[in-house]
């Protein structure tokens, strides 16, 4: 398992959490995933044989937040 953390922008409550943690758990290889609103950062446990960075942001995206590097 490969863990990451991502710089997240704009999430600012307990939905924003569930959101991002919702759409995360639905790719294939995502193990885990925690997202923390007050410091602006979602960790991702994840297979990198099944699902890669892009598609673990493109999650996060659609769940309206944006990444920042």
């Amino acid at each position: 398992m490969t863990e990451k953390t991502f710089n997240v922008e704009g999430m600012s409550c307990g939905h924003c959490k569930a959101a991002v943690e919702g759409e995360l758990g639905k790719l294939p290889g995502v193990r885990r995933s925690n997202a923390d609103f007050e410091r602006g950062t979602v960790e991702v446990s994840y297979d990198e044989g099944r699902v890669g960075t892009d598609e673990l942001e493109g999650a996060i995206e659609e769940a309206g937040y944006e990444v920042k590097a």
